[in-house]
C-alpha cells in the first residue's frame, strides 16, 4: 500500500468531496516531509515509523491515533534559524497543525485530541507509565536507534546535516558552556558509557 493509500484508510468512506478533502490533507502532509531543508525527518523517516507502528499494534490502545500522530509527529520541522518562533516548537506547531487539518476532516474531538496530544509527547518523549498510545509512538520514532549500522551511519549524518548551522564543536559535546564543558564532560561521558555497559552485560 503506498503512503497515501495508507493515509485514506484511516478515514471511513465519505462522499466525493470528503474523499478528495482527504487526499489533499495527504499529500499536503506527504510534501512536507519531502521540503528541501530535511535530510533525516523525511517520507523515508515517515514510512519506517509508520512500519513500526504496524509491528507494534496490538502494544496500543487507540491504533488509529498512533497513526495519525506518526503522519504529524513530524509534519512540521525547521531548525536553526528555519524554526517557526522562539516561542512554538516543532512538535507544538505540528501538533496544532494536526488539530486543524483532522478537525476540518471530521475527525471526533476525542481523536483529535489525543492525537495532538501524542504530537506534543513527542518534544521530550516522555510520558506516563502505563500510556499505551505514547510508548508505541516513542518506540517507533526511535527505532532507528537500532537499525542495522549502515542505516545507523546514514541516520547521524542526515541528522547532522539537518543541524548543519550548528558549529561542530557545539554539536557534539553534552555541555555547552566551556566551564561545564572542562569540568563535567569526561565524568559525564563515563558514566553514560558504564550505563551503557551495565545495560548491555549478560545478567549474572
Amino acid at each position: 500500500m503506498n503512503l497515501i493509500d495508507r493515509w485514506a484508510s484511516l478515514f471511513p468512506p465519505g462522499d466525493a468531496a470528503a474523499e478528495a478533502a482527504v487526499t489533499a490533507a495527504g499529500l499536503d502532509l506527504i510534501a512536507r516531509y519531502k521540503e528541501p531543508h530535511r535530510r533525516y525527518h523525511t517520507v523515508r523517516h515517515l514510512t519506517e515509523v509508520l512500519h513500526v507502528v504496524d509491528q507494534l499494534a496490538s502494544e496500543a490502545d487507540d491504533l488509529d491515533a498512533v497513526r495519525l500522530a506518526a503522519w504529524f509527529h513530524d509534519a512540521v520541522y525547521q531548525s536553526g534559524a528555519g524554526h517557526p518562533t522562539d516561542d512554538v516548537s516543532n512538535e507544538e506547531a505540528s501538533a496544532l497543525l494536526a488539530e486543524l487539518v483532522l478537525a476540518n476532516l471530521g475527525v471526533p474531538a476525542p481523536r483529535v485530541a489525543e492525537v495532538a496530544r501524542l504530537v506534543r509527547l513527542t518534544e521530550k518523549h516522555a510520558a506516563d507509565v502505563g500510556d499505551h498510545n505514547a510508548s508505541v509512538l516513542f518506540d517507533a520514532d526511535l527505532a532507528i536507534l537500532a537499525a542495522d549500522p549502515a542505516r545507523y551511519e546514514q541516520y547521524t549524518q542526515a541528522v547532522r546535516e539537518e543541524y548543519r548551522e550548528i558549529p561542530e564543536d557545539l554539536f557534539r559535546p553534552l555541555y555547552r558552556t566551556p566551564a561545564a564543558y572542562v569540568h563535567l564532560e569526561s565524568r559525564a561521558r563515563a558514566n553514560v558509557t558504564a550505563e551503557i555497559a551495565r545495560l548491555t552485560s549478560p545478567p549474572k
